[in-house]
């Protein structure tokens, strides 16, 4: 189920929220942390049921595991340190087969086939939504629990912190200490007006994030690469680059405000996991900003235990490299986002050795560098090869052609955007000699945005008549464009 549509707002929202709210407020408080759960297995199962029972094993299998590490075992030390390695290596071991084969399977055996002519048959496997998101926020727990680091929860308090839905399916990849004590704090068991205002507040604000804006840029993305084959100039190149640096910034900035605001609605704080990342200075400072969650999990639980910068300043930029060749590999299985990742790499491990040069950079001129180096690396990120991504390179920087079909100008146009030039006396007029007047609107506004406004979860909320009206606008706004539902971005990955 998607948070932008009509089945998630009108009907689901509300019946889960009444039902929970409405089993605490009768006494019945695991009954309420039940039907949480249960309807978070269908918000998740919606689309296609068969995606249950792997969520569902996984659960079974890591809780287990994390019980039998809790366990007092009567046995010598060395033998309990022994079989927790043992315990350890079977979730590991499970944990990350799993998303082998459901991620990585075809991607594997493909390049086995043309490394070494072998025929061994692809199964074209259906990727379960969100399986990277649940199984690392499983392995942090199985880690955790082999370190001595969690306290023992039942199997319904396991399943919410797993399960719980506005996180479920692309983050943030939460820790067990940061949720489940939400749920189980007596003060969150009734429903708060202060919260549940702020909720759909920054929740209605993701909606048009990611329906009036990213789903708009998508459009012109998807024509952009749609058309690399057959020919784009260079302005074409720039500005399909352009759109999809703010479609992804968006989308996910989107998806995040809609994870807090429902978060917010249940009186549970989820971490941060978007600080407006193309305000950054570097790219080391980009990554303090964006997918925070997940960087955390890779510095702790890959960084760390390669021996993160405690081995010498070359281990320590080969360590760093790592981290991001496995971030890039996470995203999906296809050499673009290896690329991708190992680009990063190297560039934050560059900026880490040059840091004193760096530094001494006008901050402007920082900020163009990165904003440009983010904007280049997305064109591997969502290229479908490496070669269609050097040949939109190479259109941009061979600088030749700087005109612009009209057939894709038209893929920024919003009936909203005609409605208002029809109204305005005069407007019209301007617009319509000015050519592309609409993708200068959508990117102009966007570059804004990003740069001249704090994020959601930055700026202190209190409830207002103006912020009322903004919500309403907001949500009327975003529920009268539903009609292109789109998944958001990072459920693939």
């Amino acid at each position: 189920m998607l948070f932008n549509s009509y089945i998630f707002i009108l009907f689901f929202l509300p019946v889960t929220l009444l039902g929970y709210f409405g089993l605490h407020k009768a006494g019945f408080h695991m009954l309420a942390k039940l039907e949480l759960v249960l309807m978070s297995f269908w918000f998740y199962g919606y689309f296609n049921p068969s995606y249950l029972w792997i969520m569902g094993s996984s659960i079974l299998v890591n809780y287990v595991l994390s019980q039998l590490f809790q366990r007092k075992w009567q046995m010598p030390q060395s033998r309990i340190h022994l079989l927790k390695k043992i315990l350890l290596a079977v979730g590991l071991t499970f944990n990350l087969g799993l998303i082998f084969y459901y991620k990585y399977y075809d991607f594997f055996v493909d390049n086995l086939n043309k490394a070494f002519s072998t025929d061994f048959q692809l199964r074209h496997i259906v990727l379960p939504l969100g399986i990277s998101f649940f199984t690392f926020q499983q392995v942090s727990y199985v880690i955790d629990s082999y370190r001595g680091q969690t306290r023992e929860y039942n199997i319904l308090d396991y399943s919410l912190f797993v399960t719980f839905f506005p996180q479920l399916v692309a983050g943030p990849i939460v820790l067990h200490n940061e949720v489940l004590p939400q749920f189980a704090d007596k003060n969150n068991w009734k429903m708060k007006s202060g919260n549940m205002a702020h909720g759909i507040y920054v929740f209605s604000a993701g909606l048009v994030k990611k329906v009036i804006i990213a789903d708009t840029l998508s459009k012109a993305v998807t024509w952009g690469y749609g058309n690399v084959s057959a020919g784009i100039t260079s302005m074409e190149g720039i500005l399909m680059m352009l759109a999809y640096a703010f479609q992804i910034y968006f989308d996910f900035s989107g998806y995040c405000d809609m994870a807090t605001g429902l978060g917010y609605m249940f009186n549970i704080k989820i971490p941060m996991n978007f600080n407006s990342p193309y305000k950054a200075l570097s790219v080391v400072d980009f990554w303090s900003r964006w997918h925070l969650t997940l960087t955390r999990f890779l510095r702790t639980y890959i960084y760390f235990p390669l021996g993160g910068s405690r081995k010498g300043t070359i281990r320590t930029y080969i360590n760093i490299i790592v981290v991001f060749l496995v971030s890039g590999l996470w995203h999906g299985a296809n050499w673009t986002f290896i690329l991708w990742g190992f680009l990063h790499g190297v560039a934050n491990a560059l900026t880490r050795m040059f840091k004193k040069q760096w530094n001494s950079m006008h901050t402007v001129l920082q900020w163009m560098v990165t904003f440009l180096f983010i904007n280049v690396t997305w064109i591997f990120f969502r290229a479908e090869s490496i070669s269609q991504a050097v040949t939109v390179i190479k259109k941009i920087l061979g600088f030749q052609n700087l005109n612009v079909r009209a057939s894709m100008l038209e893929q920024f146009k919003l009936t909203e955007f005609a409605f208002i030039y029809e109204h305005i006396p005069g407007l019209n007029e301007i617009v319509s000699s000015i050519r592309g007047f609409d993708a200068l609107i959508f990117m102009t506004a966007a570059l804004v945005i990003c740069l001249a406004f704090k994020n959601n979860q930055e700026m202190e909320f209190k409830p207002t008549v103006r912020r009322s009206l903004t919500a309403i606008f907001y949500l009327v706004w975003g529920i009268m464009s539903l009609s292109g539902v789109s998944e958001f971005l990072y459920f693939n990955f």
